[in-house]
């Protein structure tokens, strides 16, 4: 890694920042931290002087939201996330900075593309059974009416959610592309979404996933060379920067509307994977 200039160091302490604020508020928000550390850096050696920075807001995210965990969700993700993770860690045994930079950003627009139909369908899905379920009630009126009395509504209708299908598939991409280029976060941001969770579970389970996940890297991106003495002493300075971003975000959370907060995930996931495709 080449010394770096002034300008260069503010712009990855700017990255730092929103690191923090995209683990206590808008998740999906890393991947533009994702995105200025490869412009800033070469993008294999990005990948390992990143990791500290996500790990220390893991650590402040968890602090903050722990007690919001959904464990079977975790559970459920883990296994596909190590296969994942392995894939990942094999890819980038070949692969060169364009390569991991196209990729991901593919990854990321295709997995939007994916979760935006998903949201159609569910809604569409909502609308046609809060049309049958007042449907049923004003047939339940005329029979009350008629004296011919009710037997009882329809079945409840399953969960939404995603199924172990879905889990397993956005477990595999998340731990390839997190392995990758620490990208992961948009990939489980929108299971997440797609999964139905509200801030507060979301934000609690995707701090305890990261935690674990990052944690369990590091040796990999140690023996891939990517986290060195050199990228530790960068990670020295620019971990201070962290803690406000995070403050920032805690403080922001609670204001946020539910769709807007879903709108800025998905947002903020399409910009950070054009910006990966274009950089």
């Amino acid at each position: 890694m080449d010394t770096i200039s002034l300008w260069q160091l503010a712009v990855l302490a700017a990255a730092s920042t929103l690191v923090g604020f995209s683990k206590t508020a808008v998740s999906g928000a890393n991947t533009i931290s994702l995105a200025v550390f490869a412009a800033v850096l070469p993008a294999r050696e990005s990948t390992g002087v990143l990791l500290p920075i996500l790990i220390a807001g893991d650590l402040l995210a968890v602090r903050v939201y722990r007690r919001h965990a959904h464990w079977p969700t975790l559970l459920r993700l883990f296994p596909a996330v190590a296969v994942g993770v392995v894939a990942g860690t094999l890819f980038m045994l070949w692969a060169d900075d364009a390569a991991v930079r196209t990729s991901i950003g593919a990854i990321l627009l295709f997995m939007t593309g994916v979760t935006l139909w998903r949201r159609r369908i569910a809604e569409q899905e909502a609308g046609e059974q809060k049309t049958e379920e007042q449907k049923t009630e004003k047939e339940a009126e005329t029979e009350t009416e008629t004296g011919a009395g009710a037997d009882g509504g329809g079945e409840g209708r399953g969960g939404g959610g995603t199924g172990r299908t879905a889990a397993r598939g956005y477990g595999v991409l998340g731990g390839f592309t997190t392995m990758v280029a620490n990208a992961g976060g948009p990939v489980m941001s929108l299971y997440l979404l797609s999964a139905g969770f509200r801030k507060l579970g979301f934000l609690g389970t995707s701090a305890w996933f990261f935690l674990i996940v990052n944690v369990s890297k590091v040796p990999f991106s140690v023996g891939l060379g990517l986290i060195d003495a050199r990228s530790l002493l960068l990670d020295a300075c620019l971990l201070l920067f962290v803690l406000p971003g995070a403050y920032l975000g805690r403080v922001c959370v609670d204001r946020i509307n539910q769709k807007v907060f879903d709108r800025i995930v998905i947002g903020a996931t399409v910009v950070g994977g054009l910006q990966l495709l274009l950089i």
